[in-house]
């Protein structure tokens, strides 16, 4: 198991990137998170560039996550990820494509499972099935898995425990992680990253956005100590 899963923090609400992320970064970067990121929607790419620059020049690693379900539409989200000069990016349904466009442009990718519907997103299928397509796509060469453990219209809490410990990459535990419940749960999974957006902006975790970044953030220490 992990030491402890690592929070990305993700500049976002019901899935769509904040207008005033360049400014809400500008108050947190100095928060012990280390990971952040936001979606394809919500900034033109001239200010998902600029807000990416500057996160990198603070030490950041930085997280693109696209919600698109056409292999169209998730190829040009890859393209996004490499123009912007991303770390990671999250999302998208698998396909060769967008796998052998990453491979070429030294981009980590971590797709989704599953079957995708809406925005935000729901995640539906078996875990059985959802576990085989992770291992299809490790074979294939992606760096890790997203999976929408808590979008899941199942068992969450036993798709996030199998998948993480059945899969032997690095998984993000995507969407939805809006309480301590949850944070004991994804503790106790072999999970490597968790996202919070949404919650954090509805305070679920306490005042000002910094103030909850470093409470979860010491909290998962505490838990895994």
């Amino acid at each position: 198991m992990h030491e402890k899963p690592e929070l990305i923090v993700m500049l976002t609400y019901n899935d769509v990137t904040v207008s005033n992320a360049y400014e809400i970064f500008e108050q947190c970067r100095n928060t012990k998170a280390v990971y952040w990121g936001f979606k394809e929607e919500g900034l033109s790419p001239e200010q998902m560039k600029k807000l990416y620059s500057y996160m990198k020049s603070c030490g950041k690693t930085t997280v693109l996550e696209v919600v698109a379900y056409t292999e169209e539409e998730c190829l040009k989200g890859a393209e996004m990820a490499v123009e912007c000069n991303c770390d990671i990016l999250m999302g998208t349904v698998f396909s060769d494509s967008v796998n052998n466009f990453c491979k070429r442009n030294h981009l980590k990718y971590m797709p989704f499972v599953g079957t995708i519907t809406q925005r935000p997103s729901v995640l539906d299928g078996t875990i059985e099935q959802m576990v085989a397509e992770g291992k299809e796509y490790l074979k294939k060469g992606v760096y890790g898995i997203d999976l929408l453990g808590y979008r899941y219209v199942g068992n969450a809490a036993q798709l996030n425990r199998n998948l993480t410990s059945e899969i032997s990459a690095p998984v993000c535990i995507a969407g939805s992680v809006n309480s301590y419940q949850r944070l004991k749960e994804i503790a106790k999974t072999n999970a490597c990253f968790f996202t919070i957006g949404s919650a954090f902006f509805d305070h679920v975790f306490g005042n000002d956005i910094a103030e909850q970044i470093d409470k979860v953030v010491t909290y998962m220490e505490n838990l895994n100590a």
